[in-house]
């Protein structure tokens, strides 16, 4: 995979994160650098989500996103 598909697919799941936790501000997003899992620790923490659940909605939200 090169860096645009990479950059485009991080585009894609963290503006579906962004849908899914409608809070979850650009700020924050920016703030995982296009790494999932700092993501996922913002996501747990802001929302007092387990960090599982937070993965499974990530996983649905790839999964969407590969079809």
């Amino acid at each position: 995979m090169d860096k645009h598909t990479i950059e485009g697919k991080w585009k894609e799941l963290s503006g579906a994160a962004k849908e899914k936790w409608g809070e979850l501000t650009d700020d924050e997003i920016q703030q995982a650098e296009g790494n999932k899992e700092k993501l996922i620790g913002i996501i747990q923490q802001k929302f007092g989500l387990a960090r599982e659940e937070v993965e499974k909605e990530f996983d649905k939200l790839k999964g969407r996103l590969d079809q």
